[in-house]
Order: C-alpha cells, then sequence, then structure tokens
C-alpha cells in the first residue's frame, strides 16, 4: 500500500506490516485515506485528531448546502398588498439562510390578456428583495406562468435581517450600559430620626381655619365685662 508519512511526506508503496510498524514507532495511528485506489492509499495521523478535523469539515459542507435548497412563493397579477408583503417577508427569511427563492406567477382566465401585471409584480417583489438577493435571469413567461429564481448574495453583501437587532442598537445598548456605570444610582437617604415629631397632614389648615358661625346666636347682644368693672 502507499503510505503518507505523519507530516506529509510521500513513503512509497510498501507492505502493511512495515506501515503499522513505522507507525508504532511514531505514535500514531494507521489510517486508510482512499480504500478504492491502486493500490490503496494510508496515511500516518493521530485518529482523534483526524476524526475531529473530518467532522468539522462536514459540518462546514452542510452548512453551504443551503444554497441548494430552493423555496418557491406563489404570486398573482392582483394579489392584496398585505398577502404581497406576507410573501415577501417569507422570500427574505429563505434568503437570509442561505436558500434560494423561485417566484412564480401564474395567469388565470382572462389575465393573460393583460400580462403586463404580473410582469410589474413579478418586478416589484425583485427590486424588494435586492438587498437580501439577486435574480439569476430576467422574468420569462413560460406558458401561462412568470418565473424568477433569485439567489443570495453573499453575506458580506447582504442587508441585516429585518427581524434581528441592528448593529445601531447594540452600541445604544452598551452607551446606556456604559453611562449607568459612569452615574451611578444615589445612596438611599439617611433613615429618618426616631425622636422626631411626626407631622399630621392638614394640621396647618385645621389651626387657620375660622370659628363656626350661628346665624341666630342668642348672646350676640350681651356684653361682656371685666372682673373690677362688671355690668
Amino acid at each position: 500500500m502507499r503510505v503518507i508519512g505523519d507530516n506529509g511526506q510521500q513513503l512509497g508503496v510498501i507492505p502493511l506490516s512495515e506501515a503499522l510498524t513505522q507507525a508504532r514507532a511514531r505514535g500514531v495511528d494507521l489510517v486508510e485515506v482512499a480504500p478504492n485506489a491502486t493500490p490503496p492509499v494510508c496515511r500516518m495521523v493521530d485518529f482523534g485528531k483526524y476524526k475531529y478535523e473530518q467532522e468539522k469539515r462536514q459540518k462546514e459542507n452542510r452548512k453551504h448546502q443551503h444554497a441548494s435548497k430552493v423555496k418557491e412563493i406563489q404570486l398573482s397579477a392582483t394579489i392584496d398588498p398585505h398577502d404581497f408583503q406576507t410573501k415577501l417577508d417569507h422570500a427574505i427569511e429563505f434568503l437570509c439562510e442561505d436558500m434560494k427563492v423561485k417566484a412564480s406567477l401564474r395567469f388565470r382566465g382572462r389575465e393573460m390578456a393583460h400580462t403586463e401585471f404580473g410582469f410589474k409584480t413579478i418586478r416589484r417583489f425583485i427590486a424588494e428583495v435586492a438587498p437580501w438577493g439577486h435574480p439569476d435571469f430576467e422574468p420569462k413567461l413560460t406558458g401561462r406562468s412568470v418565473n424568477v429564481m433569485v439567489s443570495p448574495l453573499p453575506r458580506n453583501r447582504r442587508a441585516p435581517h429585518p427581524k434581528g437587532s441592528s448593529p445601531a442598537t447594540a452600541e445604544t445598548q452598551s452607551e446606556d450600559a456604559g453611562k449607568s456605570a459612569d452615574n451611578p444610582a444615589p445612596p438611599n437617604p439617611a433613615p429618618a430620626r426616631s425622636d422626631a415629631v411626626p407631622v399630621r397632614r392638614g394640621a396647618a389648615s385645621q389651626d387657620a381655619a375660622p370659628e363656626p358661625t350661628f346665624s341666630n346666636n342668642p348672646f350676640d347682644g350681651l356684653q361682656m365685662g371685666s372682673a373690677d368693672n362688671p355690668k
């Protein structure tokens, strides 16, 4: 079998027993990497590290497989504005997840006599998703349908997800946190003294209140004298 050393050098075609002996001497494992080759190819590696790197590579490949998925959005020439916005939100969400979006619009009945309304809806859809994706080709009429395929833009050129937190919001939150750290809350006021006399609400108003008067007071004509000069 053909053997590759742990440092990437070619060791040539050697017997299996000799390859195992060299692998044990170097403290590594002998892993078959190309069993269908003639002769088979083996490599001297740390099997635990090799398995970890292989799983990491497979995980990265699965991330890029989303671009192969296609989601279809159905439109119509007389679509309601609310329905159009809902389908547009779904398309933007798919593009943000690295999926392709196929927008199709089917003409029904007499709508074929005015296909320009359908093309207008499709072009509006393309313009709305432009920050997140670009059409692979110009919209074209096939039978009774207008179809267009939209691919996601690269992440460094793609607009952020509309439902995600914007960088400005994050900066504002960090500034608020810094301000609260620089200006801590004032300490709690000192507790009231136990010997302090409580003041009742409305006491001043009660003292300043006028004395009650009577409309028919029997003592109005009575004059009070002093103790030395009684009358």
